[in-house]
């Protein structure tokens, strides 16, 4: 079978299809627009799969196991392949895929070449913000619980928790390693559900049917590429339209999450900001900063979410009463879900703590990928009233409203700005509403270098955008990681406790 990779990229989806293609004997050819330098990381492990050849280099009349066409794609590869593996990025009008579609071509991402092969139960998590820290939680607490779980076959030990999808591991990854008894849990962004909308399988299963499908908050994101907020949320609808009455579908207490709950035809639990009417079945935190409660099929209440969390901030309690609440609907235990997320950690990017020096504590907020969520962490960090908070954000704009970050911005002790079209905008805001900034930097250790002139100890420096990260950085986790290791350039030993 001739395949073409649409898109090698350096988060793990192309290539894990490659690998995963390559073990099964197809004739690749990838291409990508990025060229070789850039791509180098992924190259040289899709090397350690299959030798292949950059086209440039291959001589004429000759066959490598793996072709690379960078810096471009090639509309003859695309009519003649006999299937085609997209990257989620690529929009569905490219005429590349038109060109395939045209000469009847199969296009798979590696999401759909997993979901047809899986034989593991699914927990499926998309929203605009949190997902990947819901997400992480459902997998932490299954990890920690060993599958103990109703409705599981066989010995309870012998069940093991996967995770995978937009949080950059491709599910293919693990896919040979899966059994019947085991739990996978995806994180689906709205391009890679798009990609699965109307998907059946052979025997006119739908494609995507997850046991437990669940919503985190909804905002604006991604506009640049959708025209409006009902097409984001169509594709964003996609997670539970496979669902039938024995799945549950969990989504909070708003005008878009009661529209989901409406529409899905599985089982609904509402997380909610206040406690749920008599009879409802879902969760609520109580007050500002108590635990999170939990109402199931037999109306008995429990506590699921602790009070005291690892990772701080009320929107992270409402990610945890949304895992727990899944986690419940799974047949897990009250009492083992509380326990686990009790310890969960937090995620990588997502209000960070990885480093303290000088009496400063630093954070990495590099997913806070649109101003709500940039906004979020201001709050969550304790930038109101206590002036202890130097806030970097800005970066690139996805065509979204930035009034949300510049109302909040103000309860900062400082700010500073990295450069991109996004902080133009907040440039301007900022002006408006009287509040000092520093930047726009176009390079992170100046950013860097701006926060400590502010910070003294007892302060906290966060990395929170609210913006895209394209122009300076590769993606968002390039971007997180560079503040890391210019944040520890400058702060070689840490403090001790």
């Amino acid at each position: 079978m001739k395949v073409l990779i649409m898109g090698l990229g350096l988060h793990g989806g192309g290539l894990e299809s490659a690998r995963f293609l390559l073990k099964r004997g197809a004739e690749l050819t990838v291409t990508d627009l990025r060229d070789e330098q850039t791509l180098a990381p992924s190259i040289e492990q899709l090397e350690a799969a299959g030798k292949g050849e950059i086209s440039s280099r291959i001589p004429a009349g000759k066959f490598a196991r793996v072709r690379y066409v960078l810096g471009k794609h090639e509309i003859d590869d695309f009519k003649n392949a006999d299937m085609v593996i997209k990257n989620p990025g690529v929009a569905p009008d490219s005429p590349f895929l038109q060109a395939a579609r045209l000469a009847s071509v199969r296009i798979e991402t590696d999401i759909s070449l997993f979901l047809n092969a899986s034989p593991a139960r699914l927990t499926a998590v998309t929203g605009s913000k949190g997902k990947s820290s819901t997400a992480s939680a459902l997998h932490w607490v299954l990890v920690q619980s060993n599958g103990k779980a109703e409705g599981k076959t066989g010995g309870e030990a012998d069940s093991t928790a996967y995770l995978g999808g937009n949080i950059t591991v491709s599910p293919l990854s693990f896919l040979d390693n899966l059994r019947e008894n085991d739990d996978v849990v995806l994180e689906l962004s709205s391009w890679q559900l798009g990609d699965l909308k109307g998907r059946r399988r052979a025997g006119g299963q739908p494609l995507l049917k997850p046991k437990a499908a669940v919503l985190t908050a909804i905002m604006p994101d991604h506009l640049d590429r959708y025209g409006s907020m009902d097409e984001y949320v169509a594709d964003k609808r996609v997670i539970y339209q496979g669902q039938d009455s024995g799945d549950f579908t969990v989504a909070g207490d708003d005008s878009w999450g009661r529209s989901f709950l409406t529409e899905s035809r599985a089982f609904p639990l509402m997380y909610s900001r206040g406690a749920l009417p008599e009879g409802a079945c879902g969760g609520w935190i109580e007050g500002t900063d108590g635990p999170g409660f939990a109402r199931f099929n037999n109306g008995a209440l429990v506590e699921l979410v602790p009070a005291s969390l690892l990772v701080p901030g009320r929107h992270q309690k409402h990610n945890l009463l949304a895992a727990g609440l899944a986690l419940l609907g799974l047949g897990l235990p009250p009492d083992i879900i509380r326990e686990g997320l009790k310890t969960f950690p937090g995620v990588e990017h997502r209000l960070e703590l990885f480093h303290r020096a000088g009496g400063i504590t630093f954070y990495n907020d590099s997913a806070a990928t649109i101003p709500e969520a940039a906004a979020a962490a201001l709050e969550a960090l304790g930038g109101a009233g206590e002036g202890r908070l130097i806030f970097v954000t800005g970066g690139t704009d996805k065509n979204l409203d930035f009034s949300p970050l510049a109302g909040a911005a103000g309860r900062a002790k400082a700010v500073i700005l990295l450069a991109g079209s996004g902080s133009e905008k907040l440039r301007t805001l900022f002006d408006n509403a009287g509040i000092v900034y520093c930047g726009p930097f176009d390079d992170v250790d100046k950013a860097v270098a701006a926060a400590l002139e502010s910070a003294v100890p007892g302060d906290c420096v966060a990395l929170s955008p609210g913006c895209a990260s394209f122009g300076m950085f590769l993606n968002e986790f390039d971007r997180g990681r560079k503040w890391k290791e210019a944040v520890r350039k400058n702060f070689t030993t840490e403090d001790t406790e």
